[in-house]
């Protein structure tokens, strides 16, 4: 099986890759400045070149708040691109795996959102991600939603949390908005097998078993770093001033396919990996 991964330099591509090294399989993975998936000619001709069977687009505007007031350009690489994509998979015979996310959901529902639930995103990049997960399924595609992602090398919630620890004697963290952290390694393993499972196009969530806040979440990290947890103090998301509105629970339900291992015996096993780098980075001052 061969791959096209793009998006590359990314926590998720990052991710791809280390999972594919030891299959010998042909893997490109292209960078923007390798391919810019705005440019619907430059990704056919992508594609054309490298004839991949599998395509996974890791490729995306991740910054929530900005996309606030950046919407268009947003759904330039959320939205239209995908399209893109997809028109370029369908010519050469591959299939599109597209990453989404859990905010294409208002987090106003009772429970876990299965993958039939209908969306109804609250912000501009939830918006921007529904119109590339339509994009993707009209062309007959897979449709990926993951949340919370963190790993080794990522700019992410468990960095931040880290350096906090190690500059703040206190911080305060939301504890109103309940989601699933979900593991880079994981995630990319989960995408493999679901490349080779045989398993009809639609959407799939690709997120770790169990649920938390921010704030646990936190506590979690504080914890595994050997810091008190109760310096880490719940706060309200009124308590912050920001563009953007989250949902409240955009908790996913696994109804179609297995879930990812439960997400505080993730955050162990990743835990070797992150320290290590970032022992790394200190060394490196």
């Amino acid at each position: 099986m061969s791959w096209l991964i793009t998006g590359a330099g990314g926590l998720l591509a990052t991710g791809l890759l280390d999972r594919l090294a030891s299959t010998g399989e042909p893997v490109h993975a292209l960078g923007r400045a390798a391919l810019d998936v705005r440019d619907r000619r430059a990704v056919r001709d992508a594609l054309a070149d490298h004839r991949p069977e599998i395509v996974v687009n890791c490729a995306g505007w991740t910054a929530v708040d900005d996309a606030e007031e950046h919407e268009a350009e947003a759904l330039a690489v959320n939205g239209t691109a995908v399209r893109w994509l997809a028109e370029a998979c369908d010519l050469v015979g591959a299939r599109l795996l597209q990453i989404s996310t859990d905010y294409v959901f208002d987090g106003a529902g009772a429970g876990p959102y299965p993958e039939d639930a209908r969306p109804a995103p609250v912000n501009a990049y939830g918006r921007t991600k529904l119109a590339g997960e339509r994009a993707a399924l009209r062309h007959g595609h897979y449709v990926v939603r993951t949340a919370w992602l963190y790993g080794a090398g990522g700019r992410d919630f468990v960095h931040a949390m880290i350096r906090a620890a190690r500059e703040r004697p206190y911080l305060d963290v939301v504890d109103d908005q309940r989601g699933q952290p979900t593991w880079n390694a994981d995630l990319a393993d989960y995408l493999v097998r679901l490349a080779r499972s045989g398993l009809p196009p639609g959407v799939y969530h690709g997120t770790s078993a169990g649920a938390t806040t921010w704030y646990g979440f936190a506590r979690e990290i504080f914890t595994l770093l050997g810091e008190d947890p109760d310096r880490v103090r719940p706060v309200p998301s009124s308590a912050l001033s920001r563009p953007a509105r989250r949902p409240a629970s955009s908790v996913l339900a696994h109804t179609r396919w297995e879930p990812i291992r439960h997400w505080r015996a993730a955050l162990r096993a990743a835990w070797p990996a992150i320290t290590r780098l970032r022992r790394q980075e200190v060394r490196s001052r």
